[in-house]
C-alpha cells in the first residue's frame, strides 16, 4: 500500500504540495519542488520549512519522517491535463429518471486494460481525479481502480449515489486511502418520494446508511440537490437535509439531455425552476481537463463527446489533439452565427447541440426563445 502523506506535483503552470483526503492544498516554488525531488532520491529527512507547513495546513507531524518515506513527488509532464473525470463503469443500481446517462449498461474496461489507463492519465498530468459513472462502487474493479489512482498520486473525488458506502470493505478501502471529496446527491426528503425518483425501493435507506456511515468516518461529503418534476414540493427538506450533513451543497435545477443527444430526462423538468444562468464566458476542457469513457475513450468533457481519442490505442501522446477538438467543438454555428446575444448567452455549444438533438424546447437554451 501508498504510505504517502503528503504529494508534490506540477499544477498547469505552478507547484502543489498536497495531503491526500483534503482538497486543501499549498502553491510552492519551482525550487521548493526541486528540493523535494533531491530530498526524495537522498532519502533525506524532509526539509524544516515543509514541515511547518505540513502542521500549519494540516496538523501533520513530520519532523522524523524521512522524504521517501511520506512525500511522493510527481513527475512534470509535457501534456498539462490536470483534471479528469473518469465513468468507470455506466451501470448503476437506481433507475432515475434525470438521468444523463440514458441506457446505463453494465460494461466498462478489464483490469489490464484499466490499469494501463490510469498510467496514461497520470503520464498526461492528471492530479485531481472524480471518479464515477453510472454508479462507480458497484463495478467489480472499483477497489483496485480507486486504490491504484490513489497510489499513482492523484487526488480523488468519488461521485456515487451512497447505496454501499456503508459496507465495512468500502469503507474500509475510503478511510484507509482518503478521497478528497464524497459527492452525492439527495433526491427527496421521504421515503416515499426518494424511492419513487429512483424508481428503487429502499435507495433511500440505503443512502441514508451510506451517508451516515460516511459522516461517522469523518469523510469529507458533499451533497447535491437535485430538483425535478418529482421532488419539488419537498425542495425546503431536501436543503435542510443536505445542509446537516455537508458544509458543501450544490443545487441543480436544469435537466438536460443525455450524453446521447435523448429527450427523456428533460420531462424530469420543474417549471418553476427554469431560472436565467450565468453568461457561459468559456472553459479550458480539452486544454486542461478531460473526460474518460468507461472504454478509455478521451473526450473533451462529458458532454461534448465527439472525435474521441483512443487512449489504450494511442497513449498519452494522443491526448495533443484533444485541445483542437476542443476549440472546434466550442465555435458557434447554425443559428447561433452571428447571434447579437452571444456574449450573454448561457449556454455552450456542445451542449446546444445535445438540446437541438434531442428537440428540447427552445427556452431551455436560447435566450431568442
Amino acid at each position: 500500500m501508498s504510505a504517502h502523506s503528503l504529494i508534490a506535483s506540477p499544477f498547469l503552470g505552478e507547484y502543489l504540495l498536497l495531503h491526500p483526503g483534503d482538497a486543501r492544498g499549498v502553491k510552492i516554488k519551482a525550487h521548493h519542488y526541486i528540493e523535494l525531488q533531491q530530498a526524495t532520491a537522498a532519502r533525506d529527512r524532509l526539509p524544516g520549512w515543509l514541515c511547518n507547513v505540513a502542521y500549519a495546513r494540516w496538523g501533520l507531524s513530520l519532523t522524523d519522517a524521512t522524504a521517501d518515506e511520506s512525500l511522493l513527488i510527481r513527475a512534470p509532464s509535457p501534456y498539462g491535463h490536470g483534471r479528469a473525470s473518469y465513468e468507470v463503469n455506466n451501470g448503476c443500481n437506481w433507475g432515475c429518471d434525470h438521468c444523463v446517462y440514458g441506457r446505463k449498461r453494465h460494461e466498462g474496461l478489464a483490469w489490464p486494460a484499466r490499469e494501463k489507463l490510469l498510467h496514461i492519465l497520470r503520464d498526461a498530468g492528471v492530479l485531481w481525479i472524480e471518479l464515477g459513472g453510472g454508479e462507480c462502487t458497484i463495478d467489480r474493479h472499483f477497489p483496485e481502480t480507486y486504490a491504484l489512482a490513489y497510489d499513482l498520486g492523484m487526488m480523488v473525488e468519488v461521485l456515487t449515489n451512497g447505496s454501499t458506502l456503508a459496507r465495512p470493505r468500502m469503507l474500509d478501502l475510503l478511510t484507509t486511502r482518503r478521497p478528497y471529496r464524497i459527492t452525492m446527491s439527495v433526491y427527496g426528503a421521504t421515503e416515499t418520494t426518494w424511492d419513487a425518483f429512483t424508481n428503487r425501493r429502499g435507495s433511500f435507506r440505503a443512502f441514508l446508511r451510506g451517508l451516515h456511515a460516511a459522516h461517522e468516518a469523518g469523510l469529507p461529503i458533499s451533497l447535491s440537490v437535485v430538483i425535478t418534476g418529482k421532488n419539488a414540493h419537498e425542495a425546503a427538506g431536501m436543503r435542510d437535509l443536505a445542509k446537516r450533513h455537508a458544509s458543501r451543497v450544490r443545487e441543480y435545477t436544469h435537466m438536460s439531455p443525455t450524453f446521447a443527444g435523448e429527450h427523456e430526462p428533460l420531462a424530469q423538468q420543474a417549471p418553476e425552476y427554469l431560472h436565467n444562468r450565468t453568461p457561459f464566458t468559456g472553459c479550458d476542457a480539452g486544454h486542461t481537463s478531460l473526460n474518460v469513457s468507461p472504454f478509455g475513450l478521451a473526450t473533451v468533457c462529458k458532454v461534448s463527446r465527439d472525435h474521441p481519442i483512443p487512449l489504450l490505442k494511442e497513449g498519452v501522446a494522443g491526448l495533443s489533439r484533444l485541445g483542437g477538438i476542443a476549440d472546434q467543438a466550442l465555435q458557434r454555428h447554425s443559428g447561433c452565427t452571428g447571434c447579437t446575444l452571444q456574449k450573454s448567452c448561457t449556454t455552450c455549444m456542445p451542449l446546444v447541440t445535445l438540446y437541438r438533438k434531442a428537440n428540447a424546447p427552445r427556452d431551455r437554451y436560447c435566450q431568442w426563445s
